[in-house]
C-alpha cells in the first residue's frame, strides 16, 4: 500500500527559504508574531501589525525592501494577510506568497509585487460568501 505523500510544512519552506535568499544577497528576517500567555496570566502581542508576513529583508543591490508570506501547498491567506498585501500594493513594495524556495526568489529577484496574492482572492470571495468572515 502505498503512503499518500505528506505536504511539507510551512516551517520547513520558510527556513528553506532564508538561506537561501541569504547565499543570493538578500538579509532575511523572521517575524514571530502572535499572542502568548505569560506566566502571571496577561497575554503579551509581539507588537507587530495584525496580517504581518512571516519574512522580511532587503536586497544588498539596492537596498529594497521584501516581503513574503510563506504558504504550504495548500494554505491559503488570511483576510488580515489580504489587507496587508493590499496596504503594500498601494505603496509598491515587493512582496507575495512564497510556496517554495523558486517561489521566493522569484518575488525578491524580478521585484515583484502581489505575487500569489490574485490567485487566492476567490478564496476569500467564497469564505465571505459563507460567511467564515
Amino acid at each position: 500500500m502505498k503512503m499518500k505523500p505528506t505536504a511539507e510544512s510551512e516551517h520547513s519552506i520558510q527556513s528553506k527559504i532564508q538561506i537561501e535568499l541569504s547565499k543570493h544577497g538578500c538579509t532575511v528576517f523572521r517575524a514571530n508574531v502572535g499572542k502568548m500567555r505569560t506566566p502571571d496570566g496577561r497575554f503579551f502581542s509581539t507588537g507587530l501589525p495584525s496580517g504581518f508576513p512571516d519574512l522580511s529583508g532587503f536586497r544588498w543591490i539596492d537596498g529594497k525592501a521584501f516581503y513574503i508570506e510563506v504558504k504550504n501547498a495548500t494554505g491559503k491567506p488570511r483576510e488580515d494577510q489580504i489587507r496587508f498585501h493590499h496596504m503594500l500594493t498601494s505603496h509598491g513594495i515587493i512582496h507575495g506568497i512564497a510556496r517554495s524556495v523558486d517561489d521566493a526568489r522569484m518575488i525578491v529577484e524580478g521585484a515583484l509585487i502581489g505575487y500569489g496574492f490574485d490567485d487566492c482572492m476567490h478564496f476569500l470571495n467564497e469564505d465571505l460568501i459563507s460567511g467564515k468572515f
